[in-house]
This record gives structure tokens, C-alpha cells and sequence, in this order.
């Protein structure tokens, strides 16, 4: 178990990595700009070519804050889900809150002739992709709550998740038999996650987003310590089960909703994160691995997002496929040299 200036050092180490990576981030794309240049133009100098300026600023910066804001929140969101159902494979997926979000935009990419109601978002343009997701994690976070007021057992509730996370699943494939070929690509593409098409507007709107689910997270400290010793221990510590959980599970409803109606369904990182921070900084406590999975998360999202981009080429890579091959490498070696699962 490391101690407190252990821990107060390895914060350091990653807020390094942290700028690092953002700064290798902003420096890669299928323009080349020079990284003297980029670190001019960042502070506050005009670069040599004008467009540079446009470049970093208008497109590059906002996409490495996006990675950031996705990776935190996410890996965030898979360690509130994985403390509560005491489960290492739960992740911000389980609970069907981003299969809602997928429902949605599945509805308005290959369901348009479906929805009466669809020439009101048409006009929205490109907002309208993330009201419609919002609009379909919301109505799922919305039953999952009514669910959890009935349901005593944390691992039932765990089960009707990923129940609901089945229905959505199957409704969207039904329409995908049904949608037109190029309807269905579309769909196909938001599937693929992407952290590069948000405009100003939709950023702020995510970071609040973000930011609330992180504010529940931090508020709910007690209770996830609480938590990892059962549900009978939390009870004699006095921490309200039903009210804890309804925080815990809103707090993963903003974190998984928000970012998957803004940058699609991105997989792994909410997952494989939290594990990834317990193995390295071996500890349990939750004031510790909050902050901690926030600045993996963004650090794998930001280098992902970097191998995605092909260098000198506006070819981009899905960004689920590299969370994948590059994350599953990584945790698998340390779970083997580990040999056990903190749990």
C-alpha cells in the first residue's frame, strides 16, 4: 500500500503524462504542423501559416478537451458501476443507459419515417443526433430508477440493466433489417465513437454534464468505500442504501448518457481503467481512485485518439477499435503479473 507522498508524487507523474499527451495530441493530425509551432501558437504567438492558427484552435484543441472530458468521465462511470455491483466486468454499459442512448440516435438515423415527431428535430442539424440519444439514456435512467426503489438486491438490479441493455439491442437490430443502406451506415459510423464533431455549444453542454457526474462521485465517497464490504456493512455504517444507490446509478446516467449522446458508444475505457488504477496505485479508497481513473481515462483516450488519427492523412480510425487493441494489451499483462483482481 503506498503512502501519501507515494500517492501525491504518482498524481504529479500523471498530470505530466496528462499534458503530454494533450500536447502530442494537438500536434498530430492529417495537416503537419511543426510542435515548435503548435506550442507558439498555444501561447498565444501566430504561427508562420495562418490556417494553423484555425487548425489548433478551432478543431484540434476542442477534440484533445473532448478525449479528456470522455476518458474521465467514462472510466468514472465504470468505477462507480463496478464498487456498486461489486463486479469486476460491470462497466457504464450495465445498466443499459448507453444502449438507451444508442436506441435514440438508432431511431432518428434509421427510424426517421417512424417518428411523427422527426421533422421537429430535422432542423436542429447535427444537435439533433445527440438530443435524440439524450432524449433515449434519459427514459432508461428514468425506469432504472423506478426499478431500484423496488428492487432490494443490488445484483438483480444488475441483472434488469443488462435486460434492458438486451431490449435496446434487439430494437435497434430490427431496425437496422429495416433501414436503407445508407441510413444504416450512418448509424454505423456514430457506433464507431468519435471524439472530433463537437461544436462549442455541445462541449460546454458536455462538460457540465461531466462535471455534475463527477460532483455525485465525489459526494458519494462514503458510500462506495461502504459498499466494497457489502451492503450489510454500509447499513451498520448508517449510509442509506436506496438513496446511495439512486446517486451512484444518476451519477453514471450523466457520465455514460452524456458521452455516448455526444461521442457515441465508446467501449473499454470504463471498463478496463478502473482496473488498470487499482493495480497500479494498489489501493481501495475511493478519494484516491476517483481522480486517479479520471486522469487515466483521459491520458488513454488523448493516446488513442492521437493513434487513431493516420499521420499526414484525414483518414481517422474508429476509436472503439484502437481503446481495444491498445487497453486489452495493457491490463491483461498487468492482471498476469498481478495474479489476482482487487476485489
Amino acid at each position: 500500500m503506498q503512502g501519501p507522498r507515494t500517492y501525491r508524487f504518482s498524481f504529479l507523474l500523471l498530470i505530466l503524462a496528462l499534458i503530454l499527451s494533450c500536447l502530442l495530441n494537438i500536434s498530430s493530425g492529417s495537416v503537419s504542423i511543426p510542435f515548435a509551432d503548435v506550442l507558439s501558437t498555444l501561447f498565444g504567438e501566430t504561427p508562420e501559416v495562418a490556417s494553423w492558427e484555425y487548425i489548433i484552435w478551432d478543431y484540434r484543441v476542442p477534440k484533445a478537451f473532448t478525449s479528456i472530458l470522455v476518458g474521465g468521465g467514462l472510466s468514472s462511470s465504470g468505477l462507480l458501476m463496478q464498487t456498486l455491483f461489486r463486479n469486476p466486468l460491470a462497466g457504464p454499459f450495465v445498466l443499459g443507459i448507453s444502449s438507451g442512448a444508442s436506441l435514440g440516435a438508432a431511431l432518428l438515423l434509421m427510424g426517421a419515417s417512424l417518428l411523427a415527431g422527426y421533422t421537429s428535430f430535422s432542423f436542429l442539424g447535427d444537435v439533433s443526433l445527440a438530443i435524440a440519444a439524450s432524449i433515449g439514456s434519459f427514459l432508461v435512467l428514468l425506469v432504472v430508477m423506478v426499478v431500484a426503489q423496488r428492487v432490494k438486491d443490488t445484483m438483480a438490479l444488475l441483472i434488469i440493466g443488462l435486460m434492458f441493455g438486451s431490449i435496446t439491442s434487439a430494437i435497434v437490430s430490427v431496425l437496422a433489417y429495416f433501414s436503407s443502406a445508407e441510413n444504416l451506415q450512418r448509424f454505423i459510423f456514430w457506433s464507431f465513437g468519435s471524439v472530433g464533431n463537437l461544436s462549442t455549444g455541445q462541449l460546454l453542454l458536455l462538460l457540465v454534464i461531466v462535471a455534475l457526474g463527477i460532483l455525485l462521485s465525489i459526494l458519494s465517497i462514503k458510500s462506495l468505500n461502504a459498499f466494497l464490504l457489502g451492503e450489510h456493512y454500509a447499513q451498520s455504517l448508517g449510509v442509506s442504501l436506496k438513496k446511495s444507490r439512486l446517486t451512484i446509478i444518476i451519477a453514471t446516467g450523466l457520465l455514460a448518457g452524456g458521452i455516448t449522446a455526444f461521442a457515441g458508444p465508446i467501449a473499454f475505457v470504463g471498463l478496463a481503467v478502473p482496473h488498470l488504477t487499482r493495480q497500479i496505485f494498489d489501493t481501495m479508497e475511493h478519494k484516491v481512485l476517483i481522480p486517479a481513473v479520471m486522469l487515466y481515462g483521459a491520458i488513454l483516450m488523448l493516446l488513442c485518439d492521437t493513434l487513431a488519427q493516420l499521420p499526414n492523412s484525414a483518414s481517422v480510425l474508429p476509436i472503439n477499435a484502437i481503446t481495444s487493441l491498445v487497453g486489452a494489451p495493457v491490463v491483461i499483462w498487468l492482471l498476469v503479473r498481478k495474479r489476482k483482481m482487487m476485489f
